[in-house]
C-alpha cells in the first residue's frame, strides 16, 4: 500500500507493508500527471515501513525511470535504514539524471529534497 502527497513540485510518497504493481501504476499515475506541468518535479520516496516488494514492480521501475524518465525528476531523496535498498539506489544512480540522495532520517531527506 501506498500514500502519495503532492505539492507544486513535490510528489511525496510512503510505502506501507508490500510495494505491489497496482501502487506503483498509482505512483506512475500520479507522476506523470505532474511532469505535465512546467519546472522541476522532485521525489519523496519514504520506504521506512515497506516490508517487501513484488518482482514486477522492480521491473515497473527499471522501465520508468531508466528508460522512460530518466531526465524528468531533478531531486529523489530515498529514507530508509535498510542496507539492501541503499545500495540498490547508489547503483541507480548509474542510470537516473537526477541528484539522488539516501537518508535515514525523514526531516533530514525532506528539506534536502524542498531545497
Amino acid at each position: 500500500m501506498i500514500t502519495i502527497e503532492q505539492t507544486e513540485n513535490l510528489v511525496n510518497i510512503a510505502v506501507l507493508g508490500e510495494f505491489t504493481i497496482a501502487d506503483f501504476k498509482t505512483f506512475e499515475e500520479q507522476s506523470l500527471y505532474k511532469l505535465k506541468f512546467p519546472g522541476e518535479l522532485n521525489l519523496l520516496l519514504d520506504l521506512r515501513a515497506m516490508v517487501s516488494y513484488t518482482v514486477d514492480v522492480a521491473w515497473e521501475d527499471i522501465k520508468f525511470f531508466k528508460r522512460e524518465h530518466d531526465h524528468d525528476f531533478s531531486k529523489i531523496a530515498i529514507v530508509t535504514d535498510n542496507q539492501w535498498i541503499t545500495w540498490a539506489a547508489w547503483l541507480s544512480r548509474t542510470f537516473i539524471n537526477a541528484d539522488m540522495r539516501v537518508f535515514a532520517d525523514y526531516k533530514e531527506a525532506q528539506a534536502w529534497v524542498q531545497g
